[in-house]
């Protein structure tokens, strides 16, 4: 069991080698920005876990301070902070993404 919230932090990061923490879930995005990386994600076709920072206040703001990054959503690929959606989205459209999914030896979905 985690004791502070970097902790349990970690353990969602250890569980998933790409996690999403954004608002809402990848089936109803709360705004905006999480629908559009969603929506990528689903372009590259990996498999993603992701967290909606909404249902827990305790991992919204400690997420925040974790990464120090102030946004969200926020997406980690094997632990480390890749970026927010402005990133993503030029990493996508660059196919730097791409690229960083298959050196990662990230899933595809069946």
């Amino acid at each position: 069991m985690a004791d502070t919230i970097n902790d349990r932090i970690k353990e969602i990061l250890e569980k998933s080698p790409v996690v999403l923490f954004m608002k809402g879930t990848p089936l109803f995005p709360q705004c905006g920005f999480s629908n559009q990386i969603v929506s990528i994600l689903n372009a590259v076709g990996i498999e993603y876990d992701s967290v909606d920072v909404l249902q827990d206040p305790e991992i919204r703001q400690g997420i925040k301070v974790y990464s120090d990054w102030p946004t969200f959503p926020q997406l980690y690929v094997k632990g480390e902070l890749v970026g927010g959606c402005d990133i993503v989205t030029e990493m996508y459209q660059s196919g730097e993404l791409a690229e960083l999914m298959q050196k990662e030896n990230i899933a595809r979905k069946k």
